[in-house]
């Protein structure tokens, strides 16, 4: 479905990189959205008032909250957009992820109404003592339900499609929201059939409370997806996997570390480490070298990238010999930790290594603590060797 109207809707449908074809696969799944889930709210508001049921009537409301979410996403794909300017030279792309907090407040707003109003059914039936009535649930009723799972899961799953095709969080969270709304609808179905048939009409307000707290999982489960993202993750694996994979395709650089991958939105990355080199080449080879890498990186990942060149002594014996065991003391001490940026000072008294370390975020200990311990494993063994670290988290 989602190939057949991106044909007819989408010029270079199959271009999902370019940002004016993401802008319109947003712009028809935030329409579809809309029409989908307002059909869906009438017609679920009429059944709702006909069966006097307050879980319909709660999930009428959730559709149509879910349709202005959709309005919220068409907006947010608008001005994401938008091309740099002097006030935002990265873009406004990172306008998505504000798009993707809105509707995850909207569906928590939703929820808790739902979830108050049904509170307030049982609290007032515990209190009057009355568990059980004649009901108006009809077999109208319960085909509107059912028409409207389908569509429902219809929705969730051409949204998901499109969220995967350009990977937007706003479109993805929409998704989620309406296959939890399949799931809800699915549940208030079955208490529809259950009321029916045994005038136990509490059901109905219990299942309207287990739909709330439902619909608010899924809109907190939104909110801490968007929040990352704006915080500012750790760069996927994958990424970094291509990333290493390109910079092997450069005998020239022996080694790479300090890899910083900077998000302003879906497909819009800007990334810099440093790449070890022979210190020995000639400067405007390696120059040349580093421009080559860069290049490579944009023209395959899309990836704006900015090389550190590091130089390093590859053929100084008594430097190598320095560098090995400080790496066989680290070992002994049971820390498996990436060395990078070593070098020395040597004097007629003593030995300086210098040196950055990287230490895992995982550790319990300290930075402080991690250099002392470093320092005098260093100093037990070669009590004429003192280490000047750099402690880098990683």
């Amino acid at each position: 479905m989602i190939e057949f109207f991106s044909k007819i809707f989408i010029n270079n449908h199959n271009d999902t990189k370019n940002p004016t074809v993401r802008k319109d696969y947003g712009t028809m799944s935030s329409w579809v959205g809309i029409i989908t889930n307002v059909i869906l709210s009438a017609i679920k508001l009429i059944a709702g008032i006909l069966a006097s049921s307050v879980a319909i009537i709660a999930d009428a409301l959730n559709n149509l909250s879910d349709a202005g979410s959709s309005l919220v996403t068409l907006v947010g794909f608008k001005l994401s957009s938008k091309p740099a300017d002097k006030e935002h030279p990265f873009g406004h792309a990172r306008i998505e992820y504000i798009t993707s907090m809105i509707v995850s407040f909207l569906i928590l707003l939703v929820g808790a109404e739902l979830l108050m109003d049904s509170g307030k059914n049982i609290l007032d039936s515990i209190i009057s003592h009355a568990t059980t009535k004649s009901t108006d649930f009809s077999t109208v009723t319960i085909i509107i339900l059912v028409i409207s799972i389908g569509m429902k899961l219809w929705l969730g799953f051409f949204q998901n499609g499109i969220g995967k095709k350009i990977d937007s969080a706003a479109i993805t969270a929409t998704s989620a929201d309406s296959l939890s709304d399949a799931i809800s609808t699915t549940a208030i179905l079955i208490s529809s059939i259950i009321v029916k048939y045994t005038g136990w009409y509490l059901l109905d307000s219990i299942v309207g409370l287990a739909v709330s707290i439902l619909i608010i999982i899924a809109g907190i489960k939104i909110l801490n997806e968007t929040k990352n993202a704006l915080l500012g993750e750790a760069p996927l694996d994958d990424l970094v996997d291509q990333i290493k994979e390109i910079v092997k395709t450069f005998p020239e650089v022996l080694d790479t570390h300090d890899l910083l991958v900077h998000n302003y939105g879906p497909n819009r990355y800007i990334a810099s480490f440093h790449a070890e080199v022979d210190g020995k080449e000639d400067i405007y080879y390696l120059h040349d070298v580093i421009d080559n890498l860069e290049k490579k990186i944009f023209n395959d990942l899309n990836i704006l990238c900015t090389v550190h060149l590091d130089p390093l002594i590859t053929d100084d014996e008594t430097v190598n010999e320095l560098k090995n065991f400080l790496l066989k003391v680290l070992e002994s001490e049971g820390l498996n930790l990436s060395v990078h940026d070593f070098r020395t000072v040597i004097g007629e008294t003593h030995t300086n290594l210098i040196f950055d370390v990287v230490m895992p975020f995982e550790y319990q200990m300290s930075e402080s603590e991690l250099k002392d311990k470093i320092c005098k494993a260093v100093i037990k063994n070669r009590d004429n060797c003192f280490c000047v670290i750099t402690v880098d988290k990683g």
